[in-house]
């Protein structure tokens, strides 16, 4: 399901009680490609639940620029959330999702291949709360940069 935070901080509270293992990944996910569901798999594996934080619009252009997204951030939303192994999925405005790290404070915090778990965002505040963050391995060869300039070609 697509959830506004506050609404996803009280399913949170629901699979704490159950005491089911919460992973949180977040990304622009504009063109969804093999890398990206392969990484998902990978992720969801991890845990019981998988929450996507998605890039908004205005999130994505301030870190991809002016001529991204490709794809609007409901279309971008409603692919992740029809994506097997994504549980749910929160849109946030920010550069980083930091603000919802810190308040979903997940079980486990997971990038690509590409971050080193030091320089993921929220590191700090998943594990001073006992959460572990992971760097799962980079898929080379897919990259949604690469297949933009593949059709600019």
């Amino acid at each position: 399901m697509i959830y506004l935070l506050n609404d996803f901080l009280k399913l949170r509270k629901t699979l704490k009680s159950k005491n089911l293992k919460l992973v949180f990944t977040n990304g622009c996910f504009d063109i969804i490609h093999r890398g990206h569901i392969e990484y998902l798999n990978r992720a969801k594996k991890l845990g019981d639940f998988l929450v996507v934080g998605l890039n908004s619009d205005k999130s994505v252009k301030l870190i991809k620029g002016s001529d991204r997204p490709v794809n609007n951030e409901n279309d971008r939303a409603f692919v992740l959330d029809n994506i097997k192994p994504v549980d749910a999925v929160v849109i946030f405005n920010e550069k980083t999702p930091f603000i919802i790290i810190k308040k979903i404070l997940p079980d486990l915090l997971v990038k690509g291949g590409d971050w080193k778990e030091q320089n993921i965002v929220g590191a700090d505040v998943v594990t001073k709360n006992g959460g572990k963050v992971l760097s799962l391995p980079f898929i080379n060869g897919y990259s949604t940069t690469e297949i933009i300039k593949k059709g600019k070609k």
